[in-house]
């Protein structure tokens, strides 16, 4: 019998996250609450959210699968390292999406943040979405009834 805390944790898990690992680019929306303007009456004020994306390098993924489970994310902006933790079953966060897969063969790359230019480079690792089309089901009449056309067009000549 599951208790009480189990039971809300299973409702505040994220069941659509996709397989975020070390040394993949991410894109991350969060959301922001906007702060208020003053010299307004508290009732008047409203809290205005927007949608701010984070896009950098996964360097390090924590604490299991479970609800505690944080990603440290790291871009360079300006020349200046930025690093953010984001716990991935947050409700702030509204969206993840891989950009690109980096070949790492650790599982934290801290070593990146000591690293400068070409050395700061993760190699490419082929990325594909698991997209598969479904082909038409051949059945027995469109096999008798469908035949290969033969080629019948002569070979063009070249001048």
């Amino acid at each position: 019998m599951p208790t009480k805390l189990e039971s809300f944790i299973k409702t505040q898990l994220k069941t659509n996250l996709p397989d975020i690992r070390p040394g993949d680019t991410v894109r991350i929306h969060q959301k922001i609450k906007e702060a208020l303007k003053k010299g307004k009456s508290s009732k008047e004020q409203e809290a205005k959210e927007r949608i701010q994306v984070f896009e950098g390098l996964v360097i390090a993924r924590k604490h299991g699968k479970g609800m505690t489970a944080t990603i440290t994310v790291r871009k360079i902006t300006s020349g200046i390292g930025v690093e953010k933790i984001f716990p991935l079953h947050s409700p702030i966060i509204e969206k993840m999406e891989i950009v690109k897969r980096g070949k790492a063969r650790r599982a934290k790359l801290y070593y990146l943040r000591e690293a400068k230019g070409k050395r700061a480079r993760l190699k490419k690792k082929e990325f594909a979405e698991a997209v598969v089309e479904e082909a038409p089901v051949a059945t027995a009449e469109t096999e008798t009834t469908e035949k290969p056309e033969e080629q019948t067009e002569e070979p063009k000549k070249q001048d």
